[in-house]
């Protein structure tokens, strides 16, 4: 079943503006950088550029799988890698002066190494320009390849996200044939066992057909590889091309898996209908904790 019935009034979202968003808008645009925030769409994209967020998208715009969720654009081959992106990156990050940053990337199953190199090298050039800054990234599975995983677990990121996208008996319909539910499980438990002290993160769209038993057979996956971060956000229809919504799920019901999933562990839930995985409000509360965790034990009386 789907649905073909207008957003509901909770969906409702205002066109990005604001003098931030044009300034940051405008500089990625002369250093030919891109976004995840645009290429997909994101509903926040205003929230979180008038705050001085965004999320950088290396090595091109153009991915090589074919998620029948995503607005952005696919190809067998991708576009050949910029050496010099890593110091643009951190250039653009040092000109913006932010503290937290996000940075993700299409798949390059046409590379060699998937581009988990230059991944790592982005990290890398990032910290050595900005010690101070928190970096999470949000990576593809490398197609479940360990040593690609621990390569830029390596680089010295604060979080690692790598997505679900969607419960286990969706997955098959949601995401290219390429990805698969147990292996993006064990992208999140490579990490955490290679590096424990890297926080590891997820998302999951709702709205697919998924039922709530399902939902929490997820989460209960998740905690068991260590996941500690988790975000929830309603699946909207990019283009016709794309699969439909099945339901439009009240917030009520976001805010029932929020706590379910405070319950069941996790450090930090992040859940309703306009939330992304890269979403400002969980930025600002990973930020309190990895802070947390750097700093020494204070005894307490």
């Amino acid at each position: 079943m789907t649905t073909s019935a207008p957003k509901p009034a909770w969906l409702k979202v205002r066109p990005p503006a604001g003098e931030r968003y044009q300034f940051i808008k405008g500089r990625l645009r002369q250093l030919g950088l891109a976004t995840v925030c645009e290429e997909a769409r994101c509903p926040n994209v205003a929230e979180c550029w008038g705050g001085g967020t965004a999320t950088i998208m290396v090595m091109g715009d153009t991915c090589t799988r074919g998620c029948r969720f995503c607005a952005v654009k696919t190809n067998r081959v991708g576009r050949p890698i910029d050496p010099e992106e890593p110091i643009k990156v951190a250039g653009m990050l040092a000109q913006l002066e932010l503290d937290y940053v996000v940075i993700t990337s299409v798949d390059r199953d046409d590379l060699p190494d998937q581009g988990a190199g230059h991944f790592a090298a982005v990290i890398r050039e990032v910290k050595a320009r900005r010690p101070d800054m928190l970096v999470e990234v949000l990576i593809p599975d490398f197609r479940g390849e360990r040593g690609l995983i621990r390569l830029v677990a390596d680089a010295g990121p604060d979080v690692i996200a790598h997505n679900v996208e969607t419960v286990a008996r969706l997955t098959p319909r949601v995401r290219d044939p390429r990805a698969n539910y147990q292996q993006s499980l064990d992208v999140l438990r490579v990490v955490k066992e290679h590096a424990p002290a890297i926080a590891t993160k997820t998302s999951l769209m709702i709205g697919l057909g998924e039922t709530e038993a399902e939902v929490a057979e997820a989460l209960r996956d998740l905690r068991a590889v260590d996941c500690e971060i988790v975000t929830f956000g309603q699946y909207l229809q990019p283009t016709a091309k794309h699969l439909p919504v099945v339901e439009y799920v009240r917030p009520e019901v976001f805010a029932a898996y929020e706590d379910l999933g405070k319950r069941l562990g996790f450090r930090y839930v992040a859940s309703g209908p306009l939330v992304r995985s890269s979403y400002r409000a969980g930025e600002l509360f990973i930020k309190g904790m990895l802070e947390a965790r750097k700093s020494p034990a204070v005894a307490h009386p």
